[in-house]
């Protein structure tokens, strides 16, 4: 039953009162009437004569009460029986701003400005609204101000979907829609790093589920203009799934509005959120010493939700090839790191000439860090940089450039315990590994294993205050024991590798006290003890008839110890030269630190012996090999002596408001250092060593200098001799060497108003120049891998908040400028000459918002010719990017062009050639 059956329709009838004295008689004559009517009435109903007047009252199918809705509803229960089940099944909650008008002859409610529906996992929003409650549908529409503009524009929800058409029709119960004019945006697909997305346009949109769409004149584009982009792939037809794919029928890129004849027969775009697996798409092109190439062929697979690997495949025409993978992994709070594998196989000429070869080089990369909070008693850590010497020189990679500078390549795996019980003990196992890229050595330690135990102070109480001589004396325990191997390039993973391995191990006890005398210095005592084992030993003889000297290797274990006292006085003075608090340097403080120290150790011949060679007996140890050295033969007795100084001034401080002078460094750190030998029979004085280092310009400007100063003379064959260098006709000091290191930093925003100081990023581990043993900076060039994202995502966070279209960028143009300066001098023999001398330089500028050039170089003094060279031209194009790399000269002469979108979802679509490197 509806509504309307039990509004029934009822007439007022006036009665006019009847008088009789029988009223028995009128009783029974309304009996009989009643009774005939009745009968009458049996076989047929006699409607009455009374026009119905309609009811105005309904019973929606939304009880939810309606905001400024004045209708009052019928306080009639509504009739149980013979219900139609309901389709819906839940309650729809629904509003709106203006009004809310139930209109019973369209069955239709109105929704007019701001209008809202929510139904389960649906929400819309609109600016007017009309709903059939019918047949459970919904009209979305927008509305128009008094300009002629249209305003609220509807916002449809269902679970995480989100469209923003201009119209749309919604049915509640089959879940089914017509969108017309839809916007939706889908977030970034695998393996993206960023927070790309992409936005998925649409003239009209059928929904025909929850999971899929149909689309007509649809557009794609991760551009983040939403109503004009810069770029979009018009798709005629197509298939939405939300959140994992579109399948589109003729497709082709528009710029700017302007088709291009990049286009294909079908497409295929993948939406899934998070990380999936897929192809890498290459680069084509050719060279004329390798002939044509495929570079950059990759796939991409994640490993459950930490780790992740990609394979990269270069193949060129001649017979070159290279081959890269790179697997990343992360899980927090516990530990990340990645594994870099690279391998060249580079062809040069053809088999039968004679120019013909075939370089083999690779590279392996392993960086691994542990979150301290995940074991505070244990650390395991890893960097590894090893390969081919030549594996940077000679690679066909532009990004391995930079790397080219870098003359040794490092390593390091270590895993460290603590045991935390009193006396706590510390722990460690490593491996390194350190290799000169221009003379092939390698020398590496397989393993190395150290232990020590924390300082004991017997005499004293663990938590008391420990004064006096006795008191202070104190002991511990060290281990160190490790097995080295040096090699080069060919014996590099060989077993031949291990046959000159020396493997041995050291036991040290120090023992010292410490205490103050006359209250101003303070003195140290101690003594050490070593024993030190080796696994193999040496025998020597001498064969006369051929005249040389044989030695053999004695294999077992053998051992030798020694022991050695010392003792350090030392002081602090300072010196402060007050010039008054108006002048503008109000006053210099000068701290110095002088230190003399001595040492002894007693001779240890019982471990020396000696052959009979053709001038008489010869004295060796058998343990000149040893891991930890020899025994000294001799007695050592020694005295140093060493002066730290610092420099530093009082000065004014420009801010006004500050109230107290601040504090400059004039010299960070000063250091003299000499010693002498009581038992040398000449030569007894030690060279003079200087060295220090400063921070001048606001701390722009780093200098830091080293020097060696001889008192003794030289012959004319460069050998010293014990005669005092001025008694000889020189100067008090001869110069042997000498060095400066001066780098200087600055940008725009050295001039500008001073700002709180940010706390500096820290290096990123996955940055692979960096990793590759490279300088942090860009003084050596630039090494982009314009198929890795992460380049991408810190400048486009950067350029997030900047006014692209602020006229006056000009008065205030970015730019940065940094400077090495670096001279190594050599006088040891009288040669007199520079080992090294070079300036190095590099800068950016942003000439505007979205154009900035760049470049490195530097001049070699001693060789008399530019170091590296890279100029670097870099065009935002909003949702492209534009970059363009030339070394104009030199031995890596090339260049490198690229342009395509900065969405790792569409990435794929890009234009990139290049030079190859010049051999």
């Amino acid at each position: 039953m509806n509504s309307k059956s039990r509004a029934k329709p009822f007439t007022k009838i006036g009665y006019i009162a009847l008088q009789s004295n029988k009223h028995y008689l009128l009783f029974f004559f309304l009996l009989v009437a009643s009774l005939v009517s009745l009968h009458a009435q049996e076989d047929k109903i006699i409607t009455l004569p009374i026009k119905a007047e309609a009811d105005s009252i309904i019973a929606p199918l939304f009880p939810i009460p309606v905001e400024r809705d004045s209708i009052e509803r019928d306080s009639i229960l509504q009739d149980s029986l013979n219900k139609k089940p309901a389709l819906l099944l839940d309650k729809i909650t629904y509003k709106a701003k203006d009004y809310v008008k139930l209109s019973q002859k369209d069955q239709k409610i109105y929704l007019y400005n701001e209008a809202e529906i929510y139904y389960q996992d649906t929400e819309l929003k609109a600016g007017v609204i009309i709903m059939d409650y019918i047949k459970n549908e919904v009209y979305a529409g927008r509305l128009k101000d008094s300009l002629g503009n249209y305003t609220q524009t509807p916002f449809f929800k269902q679970g995480t979907n989100e469209v923003v058409p201009d119209s749309i029709r919604f049915n509640f119960d089959t879940q089914k829609a017509l969108i017309w004019n839809s916007r939706t945006e889908q977030q970034a697909a695998a393996g993206s790093l960023g927070s790309d997305a992409m936005k998925v346009y649409a003239n009209i949109t059928k929904k025909e589920n929850d999971s899929v769409y149909f689309l007509s004149e649809g557009k794609l584009t991760t551009s983040a203009d939403t109503i004009n982009p810069d770029y979009y792939i018009r798709i005629r037809k197509a298939k939405f799934v939300p959140k994992k794919k579109v399948i589109a029928g003729f497709s082709n890129l528009y710029i700017a509005d302007v088709p291009t004849p990049i286009a294909l027969p079908f497409a295929y775009f993948p939406l899934t959120v998070g990380r999936s697996a897929g192809i890498m798409m290459p680069t084509f092109g050719s060279d004329p010493n390798t002939g044509y190439f495929l570079q950059d062929l990759g796939y991409y697979v994640p490993i459950g939700e930490v780790a992740d690997i990609t394979f990269n495949g270069s193949f060129y025409t001649n017979g070159s090839y290279g081959i890269r993978t790179q697997s990343v992994y992360a899980k927090r709070y516990k530990y990340r790191g990645n594994v870099n594998i690279r391998y060249e196989n580079q062809v040069t000429s053809q088999k039968g000439f004679d120019d013909y070869r075939v370089n083999r080089n690779y590279n392996i990369q392993i960086s691994h860090s542990q979150d301290t909070k995940s074991s505070p008693n244990s650390r395991f850590s890893a960097s590894v940089n090893l390969g081919s010497s030549r594996y940077y020189r000679e690679s066909l990679q532009q990004q391995n450039l930079p790397n080219t500078q870098n003359n040794n390549l490092s390593s390091s795996i270590s895993y460290s315990k603590t045991f935390p019980a009193y006396p706590s003990v510390n722990m460690s196992l490593s491996a390194t590994h350190s290799q000169n890229t221009n003379t092939d050595v390698i020398n590496m330690t397989l393993p190395t294993l150290q232990a020590s135990m924390e300082r004991i102070f017997p005499f004293a109480k663990r938590d008391g205050i420990k004064k006096g001589i006795i008191q202070n004396i104190n002991f511990q325990y060290n281990l160190n024991a490790r097995n080295t191997i040096v090699t080069d390039d060919e014996g590099f993973f060989k077993s031949e590798m291990f046959d000159n391995a020396k493997v041995g191990a050291q036991h040290s006890i120090p023992i010292s006290t410490n205490f103050k005398v006359a209250k101003f210095f303070s003195v140290s005592l101690g003594g050490r003890y070593e024993d030190v084992w080796a696994l193999k030993t040496l025998d020597k003889s001498y064969d006369f008839e051929n005249e040389v000297v044989v030695t053999d290797t004695i294999s077992g274990f053998d051992r030798f110890n020694k022991y050695s006292l010392s003792a350090s006085i030392g002081t602090t003075l300072y010196g402060t030269f007050n010039f008054g608090e108006d002048k503008k340097i109000q006053a210099i403080r000068h701290v110095m630190r002088p230190s003399l120290s001595y040492g002894y150790a007693p001779s240890f011949e019982q471990f020396y012996d000696e052959y009979i060679g053709p001038d008489g007996a010869v004295q060796f140890t058998r343990f000149e090999n040893s891991q930890f050295g020899r025994p000294s033969l001799g007695q050592s007795n020694n005295l140093s002596f060493s002066l730290a100084n610092t420099l530093e001034a009082k000065v004014t401080d420009k801010d006004s408001t500050a109230t107290e002078a601040k504090k400059v460094p004039i010299l960070s750190n000063f250091n003299i250092s000499t010693g002498y030998n009581f038992e040398s029979d000449s030569l007894r004085l030690n060279p003079l060593s200087v060295n220090g280092g400063t921070n001048i310009l606001d701390n722009k400007m780093s200098i830091n200098f080293s020097a060696g100063l001889d008192p003794y003379a030289i012959d004319n064959t460069g050998k010293r001799f014990n005669t005092f260098n001025i008694d000889n006709g020189g100067s008090l000091l001869r110069l042997t060497r000498a060095n400066v290191n001066v780098s200087y930093s600055i940008d725009s925003k050295t001039f500008g108003k001073k700002e709180d100081e940010e706390e500096e990023d820290e290096p990123d581990p996955f940055d692979y120049v960096a990793s590759s043993g490279g300088r942090t900076d860009d003084l050596f060039g630039k090494g982009d891998d314009f198929n890795d994202d992460r380049y991408r995502e810190d400048e486009d966070d950067k350029r997030d908040g900047d006014d692209v279209d602020n006229p006056i960028f000009g008065t205030k143009i970015p730019w940065n400028f940094r400077l090495a300066y670096s001279a190594n001098y050599a006088n040891t023999a009288r040669q007199n000459e520079f080992s090294s001398h070079s300036l190095m330089f590099s800068g950016d500028i942003e000439l505007s918002p979205r154009w900035k050039v760049g470049g490195s170089s530097g001049y070699d003094f001693k060789n008399n010719g530019f170091t590296l060279t890279q100029l670097r031209f870099e065009r935002d194009l909003k949702s492209f990017t534009l970059r363009f790399n030339w070394t104009p000269f030199g031995q890596y002469k090339r260049w490198y062009f690229f342009i395509g979108i900065k969405s790792s979802i569409l990435k794929d679509l890009k234009w990139e050639n290049r030079s190859q490197r010049v051999r």
